[in-house]
């Protein structure tokens, strides 16, 4: 009951909202990810000519694409005034040779269209996935040289969502959607041409229906986008929901929340249903008041053009026919059109997203005169650094730190003193507001990043496991290692044992984030991940706190040979892990206020001598 004590206490965001308001369970919520995320924006000329920069490299591509279109347009164009011909000279005329030609062109024709249409699909597919390929690259390899600082203000869900929807509806435009409206364009101006130079009468009779198409087309159509838009929100409240739930079905479990649980989703999946039957009803009233426009100006038509033919005014049946014919192709582009213009809108919100990551600055990269920092020894200076994660608030306050190239230094203080935020500084995750670190000499700014971090072992709490095997995880930072220096790196933390115990030793597969393994586990293939990688500085942030007793013990005979010539940073709450180390650095509210031995901290009987004493009568400290 402890357990869920704790858990209880961290909470789970809508358990504990459940827990202060039990009504709060009824409410659907708005998904984290979309409630901030603009569905449209307006129209901006500069973002889309950048969105048209992508399609450079594929030129060719659009320029055949687009001839394709226009060979397409023409043969639709063409088969209503062939009707005219065949229906006004040969019909009329008994004329079966002609009727005969004119059908043989008309399959000619179809044959065409369907070698453009196909032609057009194949390459725009090809088209579209190079530029999703292109996209998605240019973003991943940006967002890799990102700092944490842009990781620290943004969840991971938001990030992969601007990588992967974000992205689609790129693509869909950029493929599909200004293919299309030159297409519908220059459909709609042949069409318009073509009836004027027919007939001009009945040219402005038959564009009569046209303004009530376009309010349809566009009105209704974003009441329809608006109502699927509200379907895919609710669907977001029930994904999130079950994320929620399946991450915390522990907790869930121990404080018997499954029947109040199982009500709020049944609630979620009602307003679901209930947004999905209105989408369902507007979009089922779209189709057929499109459908009855069309039918309305095929009779308006008729009506006007058998006026004319009655009243001998110049018109043939041919033209007639071929006029509705004409009519019926006019209609799809103009409806085309307008959705294609709230593509575009969607698209500009997309394009903002996801040129807000292009453009975010890498804060943390290599200077232009940057060196490539050789085999460090591994002495580490901190000269008057000042830092802080928000400029208005500063975490570290004029630190001076000597480390000798293979002492071990131990950092300790209360929660929030600052110490992760030194090893984040070694690494060069940030850089300090004020002040310089210096390693072998030299500054770690005027360094290149890869030659300075292949030298750093890193071992975190919350230890990352990557799917695959147990050996692709352990030689992560060397892929160029032996088996047998896999195997011994593994020995030495004494992970091997519990390995080989697994049901393929090395070779298991692991699920991401090492769901097969105990914390106390990964620790371990941590640990043989940092050291053979071979590091000449090696930081362990808490990387025991996890692990029991007697695990510990193990690890510590280990690494007091393995830290051997290396420089170690340690955090550590557990005092007795560090009463060893070269130096011991007491930090509190951001400032060094002790250093020395752990002898030597005692015997001052400060800040160290308390949190010793403390320890002690907690039974943690040996």
């Amino acid at each position: 009951m402890t357990w869920c004590r704790q858990q209880g206490q961290r909470g789970v965001g809508w358990l504990a909202k459940a827990r202060k308001d039990p009504k709060a369970t009824s409410k659907p919520r708005t998904n984290l990810y979309d409630q901030d995320e603009a569905i449209e924006k307006p129209f901006d000329k500069a973002q889309f000519v950048r969105l048209l920069s992508f399609l450079r490299p594929y030129r060719q591509t659009v320029v055949y694409v687009l001839a394709l279109m226009i060979v397409l347009a023409v043969a639709n164009l063409s088969n209503p005034y062939l009707m005219k011909i065949a229906i006004d000279v040969h019909i009329t005329n008994g004329n079966l040779l002609g009727l005969s030609l004119i059908g043989l062109l008309l399959l000619g024709l179809q044959f065409v269209v369907l070698y453009c249409s196909r032609q057009r699909t194949r390459l725009m597919s090809r088209l579209g996935q190079n530029i999703l390929l292109d996209m998605r690259a240019q973003l991943f390899a940006h967002i890799q040289r990102l700092s944490f600082k842009f990781f620290d203000s943004r969840p991971a869900g938001k990030i992969m969502v601007r990588i992967t929807n974000d992205v689609n509806q790129l693509n869909q435009l950029l493929t599909g959607g200004l293919v299309n409206l030159i297409t519908d364009i220059i459909s709609l101006v042949g069409i318009t041409l073509v009836m004027f130079w027919m007939n001009w009468q009945l040219a402005l009779f038959s564009l009569l229906v046209v303004p009530l198409l376009l309010l349809i087309a566009t009105k209704l159509r974003r009441l329809v986008r608006e109502t699927w838009r509200d379907v895919r929100y609710r669907n977001a409240n029930i994904n999130a929901n079950l994320q929620e739930t399946l991450s915390g079905m522990r907790v869930i479990q121990c404080f018997g929340r499954e029947e109040t649980n199982l009500q709020h989703f049944r609630d979620l999946n009602d307003d679901y249903k209930n947004a999905w039957m209105r989408a369902m009803r507007i979009n089922m009233f779209f189709g057929p008041s499109v459908d009855i426009t069309q039918v309305i100006g095929s009779v308006v038509v008729y009506w006007f053009g058998s006026q004319l033919l009655f009243a001998g005014n110049n018109i043939t049946v041919g033209e007639l026919v071929a006029f509705i014919g004409y009519l019926g192709r006019f209609w799809g582009p103009i409806s085309d059109l307008s959705n294609i213009y709230n593509q575009l809108l969607i698209a500009m919100a997309s394009a903002e997203r996801v040129f807000e990551i292009l453009d975010y600055p890498v804060d943390i990269d290599d200077a232009p005169d940057a060196i490539e920092l050789g085999t460090i020894r591994g002495e580490v200076i901190f000269d008057n650094v000042t830092f802080g994660y928000n400029d208005d608030r500063m975490v570290l306050q004029n630190i001076n730190l000597h480390a000798q190239p293979g002492q071990t230094i131990a950092l300790v203080g209360p929660t929030g003193a600052g110490k992760s935020s030194i090893i984040n500084l070694v690494s060069r995750f940030y850089d300090p507001q004020a002040g310089s670190i210096y390693i072998d000499g030299q500054d770690i700014r005027k360094v290149s990043l890869n030659s300075l971090r292949r030298q750093i072992g890193l071992v975190l709490q919350d230890t990352f496991i990557f799917s695959g095997t147990v050996r692709d995880n352990i030689r992560y930072g060397r892929l160029d290692a032996t088996e047998a220096e896999i195997i011994a790196a593994a020995k030495a933390v004494n992970a091997h044992e519990f390995i080989m115990q697994l049901e393929r030793g090395y070779d298991t597969e692991l699920q991401e984030r090492g769901s097969k393994l105990s914390v106390g586990q990964r620790q371990l293939i941590s640990f043989a991940r940092a050291l053979l990688a071979d590091p000449r500085i090696l930081i362990l942030d808490e990387a025991t706190s996890s692990i029991d007793t007697h695990t510990e013990k193990l690890i510590q005979e280990a690494l007091a040979v393995l830290l051997q010539g290396r420089t170690s940073f340690v955090i550590a709450h557990r005092l007795s892990t560090i009463r060893d180390a070269d130096l011991i650095v007491v930090i509190d509210k951001g400032r060094i206020v002790e250093q020395g031995t752990h002898l030597e901290l005692l015997g001052r009987r400060g800040v160290y001598y308390n949190l010793n004493r403390v320890q002690l009568l907690q039974g943690e400290a040996m």
